[in-house]
């Protein structure tokens, strides 16, 4: 089957996004993380809302429609063995190795810890992180939560396979009809709606995987839709056809849900007409939230499959270098906060210096350490290395 690069490309790109996203943390008023600057701007908010609707739902769509896309219903339990292995190996890794550091400086500028990194290390591993009677569950794995989640997803999917493809075959090539075009675009808004209208506020995001209930609802129809769709041409020439009003939809969508937000916030001054009180402002932001990460999904694979859909010659070695990037950005982000925040150099420096720093700590450490290391590369994500064939011996004359 043709590569296609275009979910090549959306892959780098939306885990690229979450240097930008993590980087923000630091800085954003009123949410919490792992370590805060002084300087935080309220405003952040609002653009890390519109990136985060649809940033974790994307990633959890291509990863579906990657499997879709990779042929293994003929080696199902043989691709589950090194799917297995290619996430279990970093997430231990990470858990052990690169996690520890972010909790580190968390306990030092929050809770006052004031002991060395290798005797924190000790208590990271038995789980004696309290204080005030508040414990911190360690190991932890923090931000590399979704490597846990496409696993049980990957393992569920595979048993359904015969199920699954029986649905690809009924899709078929051919561009949705009408009716079937007005189910793809309203039942996801409908499901996206109802997980947050009934499970979010009893089962709050918690990405501890096993009482995750509201995260799983809602990635978990993305992952397997995303394997229904990968192959159906007919799909992806409806979504490019569909791309502006798409977009159109999901630019008013979070318009309207971002507007509600900031009314909440800024209320208008004197009492408010009778009429307010009628109106299900909450339902209504719900809405808005659930068709804004549909159809800004809709929209992103339509402009995407016309826009990156060709080989270009920085996909490849993006392509490989993104996970090791996963695994290490948010380790350097609070690190390079936490030793810049003293300094008070201002907002804009401080936040310059963090994402600058992280993009460099990331391409130093991939580039000169990672991918030329053989036994580093499957900690990391990478696949082993491929050694040069032996060269052959030249033919000799015959006499």
């Amino acid at each position: 089957m043709q590569r296609r690069h275009d979910i090549d490309a959306l892959r780098v790109i939306a885990f690229s996004l979450l240097i930008l996203y993590h980087s923000a943390m630091v800085h954003v008023a009123d949410w919490d993380f792992h370590i805060k600057s002084t300087y935080q701007a309220q405003w952040l908010q609002y653009p890390m809302i519109a990136l985060n609707r649809w940033r974790m739902p994307l990633l959890f769509m291509i990863s579906g429609i990657a499997l879709g896309l990779a042929g293994i219903e003929g080696r199902r339990w043989r691709f589950a063995g090194s799917r297995s292995l290619r996430l279990l190996v970093p997430l231990v890794f990470g858990m052990l190795v690169v996690v520890p550091p972010q909790t580190f400086f968390q306990v030092v500028a929050h809770y006052g810890y004031s002991g060395g990194f290798a005797h924190f290390y000790m208590l990271y591993l038995t789980h004696g992180l309290c204080r005030a009677g508040q414990c911190l569950l360690t190991p932890t794995w923090n931000h590399l939560w979704y490597l846990a989640y496409p696993l049980p997803y990957t393992l569920l999917l595979l048993a359904a396979v015969p199920l699954l493809r029986r649905l690809r075959e009924r899709l078929g090539d051919a561009e949705p009809t009408r009716v079937s075009a007005g189910l793809l675009l309203a039942l996801p808004v409908l499901w996206l709606l109802g997980v947050r209208l009934w499970l979010a506020p009893r089962f709050p995001e918690t990405h501890a995987l096993l009482d995750d209930w509201t995260v799983h609802a809602e990635s978990l129809p993305l992952f397997l839709l995303g394997y229904v769709l990968a192959t159906g041409a007919g799909f992806w020439n409806w979504a490019c056809r569909l791309r502006r009003r798409t977009l159109g939809v999901a630019m008013v969508a979070i318009g309207v849900e971002l507007g509600l937000r900031w009314l909440g916030h800024h209320p208008p001054a004197g009492p408010a007409p009778e009429w307010a009180s009628q109106v299900p402002w909450y339902t209504i932001e719900r809405i808005a939230r659930a068709t804004y990460t549909w159809m800004a999904l809709l929209a992103i694979l339509g402009w995407s499959r016309v826009l990156l859909d060709r080989p270009f010659r920085w996909l490849p070695y993006c392509s490989e270098a993104v996970f090791s990037w996963y695994i290490l950005h948010q380790t350097l982000i609070v690190a390079l906060a936490w030793w810049l925040i003293p300094m008070r150099l201002g907002a804009g420096v401080e936040a310059t210096l963090v994402v600058t720093g992280t993009i460099a700590g990331c391409l130093l450490l991939h580039e000169g350490l990672i991918r030329r290391t053989g036994w580093l590369r499957p900690l990391f994500g990478l696949k082993a290395m491929r050694h040069a064939a032996a060269p052959r011996p030249l033919p000799q004359p015959v006499p």
